[in-house]
């Protein structure tokens, strides 16, 4: 088998499912870690290279379109950049080990609530 071939579609299917509204970093970073082999906090870096230029472009479009509320932007723009700072700090510090445990925990709950939702709405 081509060596890229996995990689490739592990990209296009997160991709994919991402454009349909699922959270599509989430499941890139389940693809690196299970499937690919790929180190969490590697995956991590990996994952925020594949988000910021989708980021920049939706934040791009949104502006042109006037759906920014300005206030909230510049209310949360500083506190968010500095609580990013720290979470990056902080998962440097801590052990791989220790990350991956409230990171399944944390994608449990996230399924779990948008089934629920899903139900609510249906």
């Amino acid at each position: 088998m081509v060596t890229w071939l996995l990689p490739f579609l592990c990209a296009l299917g997160t991709g994919v499912l991402s454009g349909w509204g699922v959270g599509g970093g989430t499941l890139l970073l389940v693809c690196m870690t299970l499937f690919l082999g790929v180190d969490h906090r590697t995956a991590q870096a990996i994952n925020l290279l594949f988000f910021l230029p989708t980021a920049a472009i939706s934040l791009f479009f949104h502006r042109k379109n006037g759906l920014l509320e300005k206030d909230t932007w510049k209310q949360a723009a500083i506190p968010g950049a500095i609580a990013s700072l720290a979470g990056a700090l902080l998962a440097t510090a801590v052990d791989v080990s220790l990350l991956r445990k409230p990171f399944g925990l944390f994608l449990l709950y996230s399924g779990a609530s948008m089934l629920l939702s899903a139900r609510k709405k249906t």
